[in-house]
């Protein structure tokens, strides 16, 4: 009787681990669904000017700030992992947009990072210009943080500033679409693993009580991934985006 309980509770502990793997790898690479379709549409029209690369801004502001949290807070390693797989992830597509916008383009002014004109404002022309901007900004934050690690404050607000700018992701993509009256070239399946993932993420921090501004931010970024689904709607028929008139020179 002993050795079939015994079985019993390996096998309950086996299927506990096994469950918590197949969480664990959800929650690391379960981000990076949504852009797949995203990625395969622009890559096969190479048409990037449905898809917001502002959103790509607002991923890797927020993870890189949330893996500067990490160093005050230890967290679940998954979330770490998350963080670093999303930001190469939001390069990569840096990357393809970057590729697709120059050669659609007619100007052949250069635009640079180092010109540090605000105007230009991540409308660089080279994806390295890119690169140098998180490179500076990852190495500012990292000082920042490194020598008010010790300040709790610095810390929890550090780890809200994560989780605010992140639920704001979907704001640059529904600027966007209401800045060209369209969604042509905006993949739905993405905005609609967004809504799925956010949901099921806002219902696990209230069910599981978690700080306020958690379940607040998660419920901000459910509100505008449904704004940007009602976009879709409103916009149907609009198969153009609307054309912006020159400015005079």
């Amino acid at each position: 009787m002993d050795n079939i309980d015994l079985q019993l509770t390996l096998s309950e502990v086996t299927i506990v681990d096994l469950v918590s793997w197949i969480a664990s790898g959800a929650m690391i690479f379960g981000g990076i669904v949504p852009y797949i379709p995203q990625y395969r549409q622009i890559k096969r029209t190479e048409n990037a000017e449905g898809f917001s690369t502002y959103v790509c801004l607002a991923l890797l502001v927020a993870n890189t700030l949330r893996i500067l949290f990490w160093f005050g807070v230890h967290f679940e390693l998954p979330l770490l992992a998350q963080s670093i797989i999303m930001n190469v992830t939001m390069m990569v597509m840096l990357h393809l947009c970057n590729r697709v916008t120059q050669l659609n383009e007619m100007s052949t002014k250069r635009r640079a990072f180092l010109d540090f004109d605000h105007r230009h404002f991540w409308k660089w022309t080279k994806f390295r210009d890119y690169v140098q901007f998180m490179f500076v900004f990852t190495l500012i934050g990292g000082y920042i943080t490194y020598v008010c690690l010790d300040f709790p404050v610095y810390v929890e607000t550090l780890g809200f500033l994560a989780v605010f700018v992140e639920a704001l992701l979907g704001a640059p993509q529904f600027w966007r679409n209401y800045q060209n009256k369209c969604t042509v070239g905006m993949s739905v399946k993405m905005v609609g693993f967004w809504t799925s993932g956010d949901t099921f993420k806002t219902a696990y921090f209230l069910i599981n009580k978690a700080p306020m501004q958690f379940w607040i931010c998660g419920l901000l970024q459910v509100g505008i991934d449904i704004a940007i689904l009602l976009q879709v709607w409103i916009y149907r028929k609009n198969v153009h985006p609307i054309s912006k008139p020159a400015k005079p020179i």
